[in-house]
């Protein structure tokens, strides 16, 4: 095992925080994984961003010790790229880099959209469209000359629905008014209160109301919608809801930076896209090409860290090889913590 480098300029920094998990990755510019933690999720919506920075450094000082490094010898790498759901205003972006900033991560700070990291992830091209939808959803569009598309991707209050917690409230809403006559009948009915424990969907309701159930949960009802939808017609047409909204961000982002003509990737990703079958996402492309026939929707093949970590050797002008082998051995780390077949973060050393 050799050691760690240790000068800051050999190293990349590499985060993408999410809502419902953050991973924090550390490179050397040839591309080899050094460590790789996750932690809580660091969303700013939902902990604020002190609260989020907390998160971070943790993960930090976590992973610079299990890559043999000095916790006191800071900066720690050359670059930084911190890639964060919530970060989506600018104000919000500013406020993270001048927290982050003080603790002297790295010689270069970049805090972005964790948008950036999938369509990174998802294409080597440099343009095109992300549709993120895991606890929530988003999209970044971007042309071949640079030119930008974001949303605020704030909720309700700017126009959004999609994301695990919008699905789960959709299934509570449709299992409540099955057992009470309002609605046609469900399989989620049954399914939602068994999720919990509970036995009817107004328990689930009473035990939200009364915060004996944090709201936050009902993001757990995504996977029970995507269960039911195969054999369940309500289940289903909330998840043809879902595809829908998906289309319409990537055909609105299409629209606007004036790319109908053009081929671009289509990247989508997060928790629920990856998780959908393949008649969704064939749905979803359906609904893509009505905008632009020559367009290329995929679901990203790495997760967001990947991204967020060859954003930052493409910051070094690292070479083919290193990106490659940066891809290679964080697809294998990240799939390792998901299979769960390590108990602590994954520690990469040679």
């Amino acid at each position: 095992m050799t050691t760690a480098p240790t000068h800051s300029g050999n190293l990349v920094l590499a985060v993408d925080g999410g809502n419902a998990k953050t991973d924090l990755a550390l490179l050397h510019c040839d591309g080899r994984l050094l460590s790789l933690v996750r932690g809580e999720g660091s969303s700013t919506h939902r902990l604020g961003i002190d609260g989020a920075v907390r998160v971070l450094e943790g993960l930090f000082q976590s992973a610079i010790a299990r890559a043999g490094l000095s916790a006191l010898a800071r900066p720690v790498a050359s670059t930084a790229e911190v890639l964060l759901a919530g970060a989506d205003l600018p104000e919000e972006q500013t406020s993270v880099s001048a927290r982050i900033t003080q603790l002297r991560w790295s010689e270069r700070l970049v805090v972005d959209n964790d948008t950036v990291a999938l369509l990174r992830a998802g294409t080597d091209r440099g343009w095109g469209i992300a549709v993120v939808c895991g606890a929530g959803i988003n999209c970044l569009g971007r042309a071949p000359d640079g030119h930008e598309v974001r949303f605020p991707a704030l909720g309700a209050i700017s126009g959004d629905w999609g994301g695990g917690g919008d699905v789960g409230l959709a299934a509570l809403f449709a299992a409540a008014r099955s057992a009470d006559g309002r609605g046609p009948r469900t399989l989620l009915e049954d399914a939602v209160p068994a999720h919990f424990e509970l036995s009817t969907p107004l328990d689930v309701s009473r035990a939200l109301h009364l915060q004996q159930l944090p709201t936050a949960r009902l993001g757990e009802l995504a996977p029970v919608v995507l269960g039911c939808c195969e054999e369940d017609e309500v289940a289903a047409g909330i998840v043809r809801r879902l595809a829908e909204e998906v289309t319409a961000f990537a055909r609105a982002a299409l629209v606007r930076l004036e790319l109908s003509g053009a081929d671009p990737d289509v990247v989508l990703g997060g928790r629920l896209l990856r998780s959908v079958s393949t008649s969704v996402i064939e749905a979803i492309t359906e609904g893509v090409r009505e905008v632009a026939p020559e367009a290329n929707v995929v679901v990203s093949p790495s997760e967001p860290i990947v991204g967020a970590a060859l954003i930052g050797l493409d910051g070094l002008a690292a070479d083919a090889s290193a990106r490659r082998r940066a891809r290679a051995e964080l697809d294998a780390a990240v799939g390792d913590l998901a299979a769960d077949r390590v108990a602590a973060p994954y520690i990469r050393s040679e």
